[in-house]
């Protein structure tokens, strides 16, 4: 049996509500992946800040930052993918470019969440 750590699994669900909680028609649009050297956490962190957003606090108050992926147009897949409408493409190539990090995109179709 293999053991995980609580984190590991307290991401591994975040990650599945996160999909499931995302809901829409079916649609056309870009399948973008991309591959971040894990060894590079300055790189790492700006990308998760851009794509999942940020939340701090400051003099007691929370101020919240949205992520890409809580912009119409944007459905998240799985760990660094996203499916995009041609609406958004552009703004996530021009990050990823911008930042250096090798992606690859696709075209292709998303149905609705299966309640299989």
């Amino acid at each position: 049996m293999a053991l995980r750590s609580i984190g590991r699994n307290m991401q591994q669900q975040r990650s599945v509500r996160r999909a499931r909680r995302q809901r829409g028609k079916p649609t056309s649009g870009y399948f973008v992946t991309w591959d971040v050297n894990s060894a590079d956490r300055r790189q790492c962190a700006r990308i998760r800040r851009f794509v999942y957003g940020d939340q701090s606090v400051y003099d007691r108050k929370t101020y919240r930052y949205p992520g890409f992926v809580e912009q119409d147009g944007v459905q998240y897949i799985g760990q660094s993918v996203l499916f995009v409408t041609e609406a958004r493409l552009r703004a996530i190539l021009e990050f990823l470019r911008v930042e250096g990090v090798n992606h690859v995109v696709r075209y292709g179709s998303l149905g609705p969440v299966s309640a299989v």
